[in-house]
């Protein structure tokens, strides 16, 4: 990140165990390159002064080192007992918080609802919800970009939702910033939101875990701290809170970039087919009326995601025209030749909406969407795009 005029490197975790931003000035990244558990002190101090011809003095080593270790970004005893504690708080609540309300989003209800309304005034917004009239929206691409950076392309989704969705149930796939070591993660804990919670159907989560023949709570953590199946179930709420008598199923997603990284189809990880089936059988044994939601942006360009240079005007129209080109095979329903768009230039852009977006398609399948909503937010240091799609 550029400061000041002066370039630093942030450390953040996206995995949410502390809250700190460490700016650090990339003159240190040689000092950090050899804190990897392999050089004691006094070896990183000899390892700098044959790379540099001076004395790095002991003390600033030692000072940096426990600074990293008081904001959480040292992996050792003080990380595993932050860490553990963190965990043992969540898996011992019986709903998982609104982590991000208070922050991303307003925490009172009223100015949530208030905040709500805006994002669907015109001219951004589609325009206010109509009267409930049928038709079957079966499935959504949105968004999970902060709300004050996306909220109205959020509404272009929620809209045609709210007057022509029939379901009950709605199954939100969403992102996994922070990676995890399974392709899906259920919980049967519900979602707190400032509007009510958003209640699990903790029989077809069950169901569905059954079928899947894997471990589907492996990976639960992950749920504690990630925004992207939050936002929506805000937006559930909004809608449905006090109105209808809805549940939810909240699957986080990864596997699609570990595929791209190892030049394989998603796939030909058995346990991908195997969780996408279960679903579709347990859909159809319960009988319910499902919606299936997709928490996905697209591209993420710039320095802040590791580009060299910052996003130019022209950048900004070629990024434009290969979202787009990425977006008809969502609106085709085809969740292969999604797949292929992306492999195509090497997930270039980082479209961190891969694995939701490819559950949904494989969920629906083959059903045609609509591209309601494209947007970008262009900020040079670091561009993120998104789309809003219904089925």
């Amino acid at each position: 990140m550029e400061q000041d005029g002066e370039r630093y490197l942030a450390l953040r975790d996206p995995a949410g165990y502390t809250a700190a931003v460490v700016m650090l000035p990339l003159a240190l990244l040689d000092v950090l390159a050899l804190f990897d558990g392999a050089h004691d002190v006094d070896e990183i101090q000899a390892r700098l002064g044959r790379h540099h011809g001076e004395v790095v003095p002991r003390e600033f080593i030692e000072k940096l080192i426990t600074a990293l270790d008081e904001h959480g970004f040292l992996e050792g005893p003080a990380f595993a007992a932050r860490r553990a504690s963190m965990d043992d708080a969540f898996l011992a609540a019986a709903s998982r918080p609104a982590h991000h309300a208070g922050g991303a989003y307003p925490d009172d209800p009223g100015r949530l609802r208030a905040t709500m309304d805006g994002f669907f005034a015109p001219p951004e917004g589609p325009g206010p919800v109509e009267p409930f009239r049928g038709g079957g929206v079966s499935g959504l691409v949105a968004p999970h970009i902060d709300f004050h950076r996306g909220g109205p392309a959020y509404a272009w989704a929620y809209r045609d939702l709210a007057e022509r969705g029939e379901a009950d149930l709605f199954v939100i796939f969403g992102t996994c910033h922070a990676g995890m070591a399974d392709p899906f993660a259920l919980t049967s804990k519900d979602y707190d939101t400032p509007l009510g919670p958003a209640r699990v159907d903790r029989e077809f989560v069950h169901a569905l875990a059954r079928r899947a023949r894997q471990d589907c709570f492996g990976s639960e953590l992950a749920h504690r701290h990630e925004h992207s199946i939050e936002f929506q179930t805000v937006f559930l709420q909004y809608l449905y809170g006090g109105r209808r008598e809805i549940t939810i199923v909240p699957v986080l997603t990864s596997f699609v970039h570990e595929a791209l990284a190892r030049d394989t189809h998603p796939e030909d990880d058995a346990r991908v087919p195997a969780f996408l089936d279960a679903l579709r059988d347990t859909v159809a044994a319960s009988g319910r009326r499902v919606a299936f939601i997709a928490g996905a942006d697209l591209a993420h360009v710039g320095p802040r995601f590791g580009d060299p240079a910052p996003v130019s005007p022209a950048g900004l129209t070629a990024i434009d025209r290969e979202d787009r080109q990425l977006l008809v095979a969502v609106e085709a329903g085809d969740a292969a030749a999604f797949f292929d768009a992306a492999r195509r230039d090497g997930d270039r852009r980082r479209i961190c909406g891969l694995s939701p977006i490819y559950s949904v398609l494989r969920a629906l399948g083959g059903t045609r969407g609509t591209l309601r909503r494209y947007g970008q937010w262009p900020d040079p240091q670091g561009v993120v795009s998104f789309a809003s799609v219904v089925f």
